[in-house]
């Protein structure tokens, strides 16, 4: 049985992503955006109740400031004491985790999609989205990028303005273009 686009979409493969069943999604999304970054502040339970409603996954203590935009919301997956600042974009073609206490500053932007660098092929109107993992207690700077495919692990910081191209692993602070590790937090770390 021939895969869907959705179907390859989540699976890494090439899609596209003008295909009548994405379009309904995306549709269903940009209608609870709409809504959504239409509230006020003092509509904290409707703000609640839509992103329930918009992502697959949001924990407790969820505070999300608008402007937020994202393709589908259904592959977003996110834990508890989650915030995110204004003017955020997270293209969700494909599954992006958020762990536990993650910030994120302002416009931040979370892309699983991207292009083939191949012509010829970007041509077809084909796209690929590859997923993305933020462990627990994450800070990313505003302004920062993270790119398709990329895991940071958990208690890392990363810089404002940092564009992620790579894996970061735990317990590190990260900045730049392309971002880079400047610092092992592991030895200032205690455990009980």
């Amino acid at each position: 049985m021939e895969k869907t686009e959705k179907q390859k979409m989540l699976a890494g493969e090439l899609y596209l992503s003008e295909d009548p069943e994405l379009a309904l999604e995306n549709q269903r999304a940009s209608r609870l955006l709409q809504r959504y970054n239409s509230t006020t502040a003092e509509q904290q339970e409707q703000r609640s109740q839509i992103l329930a409603e918009l992502f697959s996954k949001i924990g407790v203590k969820a505070k999300v400031v608008p402007p937020f935009h994202c393709d589908y919301g259904k592959n977003i997956y996110a834990g508890n004491n989650l915030y995110i600042n204004y003017g955020c974009v997270i293209l969700d073609c494909n599954r992006v985790d958020i762990g536990e206490n993650v910030l994120l500053g302002p416009y931040v932007q979370i892309y699983t999609a991207y292009h083939s660098t191949d012509p010829e092929t970007r041509l077809t109107g084909r796209e690929l989205a590859a997923p993305i993992k933020i462990g627990n207690n994450v800070w990313i700077g505003g302004g920062a990028i993270i790119c398709a495919g990329v895991t940071i692990g958990d208690n890392t910081s990363i810089g404002a303005g940092s564009v992620v191209v790579k894996d970061l692993p735990a317990n590190v602070v990260a900045v730049g273009n392309p971002c880079r590790i400047i610092r092992h937090l592991s030895e200032n770390l205690t455990t009980d």
